[in-house]
C-alpha cells in the first residue's frame, strides 16, 4: 500500500525569458512580454508529494519535519527573492520557464528520496499557470 504526503511552500523570484544568441526582436516575438530586459518577477507555489510506503515504525511515508527542512534549503534559500537569470548557477545557461524550474526543483529534492519512493513536483507560477514534473519508478 502506498500513501502520498504533500507539503507547499513558497518562493518569490525574477526571471527573464530570453535566449542571448537571438536578437531582442526575435526574443520578444517568441516570449513576449516574459522578455523584458528589466526582468519581472513571480510569486511561485510549490506542491511537493512523496508516495511510497507506509514506514511501520514511524508510520510515516517520509518525515515531514524532514522534507520540510529539505525544501527549505534547496528551494526557498536558492531561489527566494533573487534573480535566477543571475544568481541560480542552473540558469546561467538555461532559461527559467516553469518547465525548467520545476525540473531543476525536482533534482535538487530527489536526493532523499528512498528507492520504494517516488515524487511530484507541482509549480505554480500563476494562479492559473503551472507545471507538474514527475519520474515514475
Amino acid at each position: 500500500m502506498n500513501v502520498t504526503v504533500s507539503r507547499k511552500a513558497h518562493f518569490n523570484a525574477a526571471h527573464r525569458l530570453y535566449r542571448k544568441d537571438w536578437s531582442d526582436q526575435q526574443n520578444e516575438l517568441i516570449f513576449g512580454k516574459c522578455s523584458n530586459p528589466n526582468f519581472h518577477g513571480h510569486n511561485y507555489e510549490l506542491i511537493v508529494s512523496v508516495t511510497g510506503p507506509i514506514d511501520p515504525q514511524t508510520g510515516y511515508v517520509i518525515d515531514m519535519k524532514v522534507l520540510k527542512d529539505h525544501i527549505k534549503t534547496q528551494v526557498e534559500d536558492v531561489f527566494d527573492h533573487k534573480n535566477l537569470n543571475l544568481e541560480v548557477p542552473e540558469f546561467m545557461d538555461t532559461i527559467p520557464t516553469a518547465e525548467n524550474i520545476v525540473v531543476v526543483i525536482y533534482d535538487k529534492l530527489k536526493k532523499i528520496l528512498k528507492p520504494n519512493q517516488s515524487m511530484e513536483v507541482v509549480l505554480y507560477e500563476t494562479p492559473r499557470n503551472f507545471v507538474t514534473y514527475s519520474e515514475k519508478l
